[in-house]
Formats: structure tokens, C-alpha cells, sequence
């Protein structure tokens, strides 16, 4: 994985009130922090982990509305995010950085769900919701979209972040019920991958009746990021981007579907994309 650039720019306004930190309200599209922590206390994924064990099925699926009436560990967990500064995210080693950032946009996407009131049906119908609404991040105002396409995905040589980047729709990869910690970044995301590729209808799914390989539309929409590292030409079928997919693919797989997938004699599919919430 390439070294991630620290954050650099202190957010200005940030308000400490003795021993706890607070960052105040700054526009309109702006998720406030709503609870204090002392600052003085490292950064702890406690919080999240206690609500992700709670809240989160061992397959993914969310009680939205359960941590929507108890949203105390969310809140508290959103404080920390926002409460760590940037010379303690850089000094961070890439392991730690990653899995903040991980954590971060997958507990600020829960956020983001359950500020609505009443519930969405899908977080399609809440405007602005990656590209507008910011959230307090390591002395910084960033929005979804600016945590995954222009920090993790520019900087981390990581395609497998897809697995465990969650949007809230049943189509995304598996809500993990745990954090990713540094320690177990890397076999966390081999589990992330594995169980999203297991996934027939959202995932993918080898039918050898029609010849057909279907994948999921992440593939379709963020391919690229698979080419620098499994880029082949003489195996696996479709086009560049689908054949370095596949490539990838293929060490998740039994023996004898890796060469059918090697062999490229049949159609790649893009398997269809439910946005509905990925509720209980």
C-alpha cells in the first residue's frame, strides 16, 4: 500500500473546552458533532465496535431503527473521528490510516442514514449525501465522496477497499459487524472479499448454463483500480479492466472455476444493483 498524505489543513473554529473537544456547526450541508469527549484520551474504536455488535448481523444487515432511538455510541464514535488531529493521523503508520478511514466512512455513512427523520428507503433518496453533506474528520470538513475517491482511492494501492466500503444498499458489500483495526487490516479485508464475492446476487456468480461470468457493478463503476496490480492479456475474457477483475477474482475461487475463468470463453455480465436500505 502507498504511504496516505497526511490531512494538513486544520479546520478553522475548532473549539476545546477544557478537557473535551467540541467542533462546532459550520454550514448548512454540515453534520455537527453532538457529543464531547476528552480529548486527552487516545483515539478508541470502542464506541463502534460496541454498536457494530449490537446494531449489525454477523451477514451485514443493519437495525437502523434501533440506532436511530440509540444513537449515544454513534455520536461519541463521530466525536473521536473528528477529534483527532492531524499530527496524530500522521504519525499514524499506513495500517492505522487505512483503517480509520475505513471505519470512518462507514460510521459516518450510518450517520448520515439515521439523521433522517422518518427513515429513507434508500440513501439515494437523501440529497447530497456524498458529495454535500460533510462530517468533521481529522481537523478537516470532508464528505463521503472526499474520504473514498480523493484520499483512500488516489493513495492506497487497495482494491480490495471496495469489500469493505459500505454505501447502505443491500447491492454493497457486507456491513462488517466489527472494526478494522491495524493489526488485522489485511486478513479483515480477505474476509470482506470473500464474503462479498460469495454473494451469487451481488457479488458474483459464474452461470455455466448461459456461458456467462455476472459481476458486481462495483466492478463495472471502479475496475481500474484492479489493473495496476492483475492487468493480463492472453486469459480471462472481456475487456482490460474486466480481464484484471477477473484476474483478482480468481484467487477466491475453487480450482475448477479458476479455469473456466482463466479459459475466457464466455460473456461478462454487471449483476444489477438494489439500493434499497440494507436493513434488518
Amino acid at each position: 500500500m502507498k504511504k496516505i498524505k497526511p490531512f494538513s489543513i486544520l479546520l478553522p473554529g475548532v473549539l476545546l473546552l477544557g478537557s473535551c473537544a467540541n467542533l462546532p456547526f459550520i454550514g448548512a450541508e454540515d453534520i455537527p458533532v453532538q457529543a464531547a469527549i476528552d480529548a486527552n484520551k487516545p483515539f478508541s474504536n470502542d464506541e463502534y465496535a460496541k454498536l457494530l455488535a449490537q446494531y449489525v448481523t454477523d451477514d451485514g444487515w443493519v437495525n437502523y431503527e434501533a440506532l436511530q432511538e440509540n444513537r449515544g455510541e454513534l455520536d461519541r464514535y463521530y466525536a473521536q473521528l473528528a477529534a483527532v488531529t492531524p499530527d496524530t493521523y500522521k504519525g499514524w503508520d499506513e495500517n492505522q490510516q487505512l483503517a480509520y478511514l475505513m471505519n470512518a466512512y462507514n460510521a459516518l455513512t450510518l450517520l448520515a442514514i439515521i439523521e433522517q427523520e422518518p427513515l429513507k428507503a434508500s440513501i439515494r433518496d437523501i440529497p447530497g449525501v456524498w458529495s454535500s453533506k460533510k462530517f468533521q474528520l481529522a481537523g478537516e470538513s470532508k464528505t463521503l465522496n472526499n474520504i473514498e475517491h480523493d484520499i483512500i482511492r488516489p493513495t492506497f494501492n487497495e482494491p480490495r477497499i471496495h469489500a469493505a466500503l459500505v454505501c447502505a444498499a443491500k447491492s454493497c458489500p457486507p456491513l462488517r459487524n466489527e472494526p478494522f483495526t491495524a493489526e488485522n487490516v489485511d486478513a479483515q479485508l480477505e474476509d470482506q472479499t470473500k464474503r462479498w464475492l460469495a454473494r451469487p446476487d451481488s457479488g458474483f456468480r459464474i452461470d455455466r448454463q448461459e456461458n456467462k461470468v455476472y459481476l458486481s457493478k462495483i466492478f463495472d463503476w471502479y475496475g481500474d483500480d484492479w489493473k495496476p496490480d492483475f492487468a493480463v492479456k492472453d486469459q480471462f475474457g472481456g475487456d482490460d479492466k474486466q480481464k484484471a477483475v477477473l484476474n483478482f477474482i480468481s484467487n477466491y475461487v475453487s480450482a475448477e472455476d479458476k479455469a473456466y475463468l482463466k479459459a475466457g470463453k464466455y460473456q461478462v455480465s454487471y449483476l444489477g444493483y438494489d439500493w434499497s436500505l440494507n436493513k434488518q
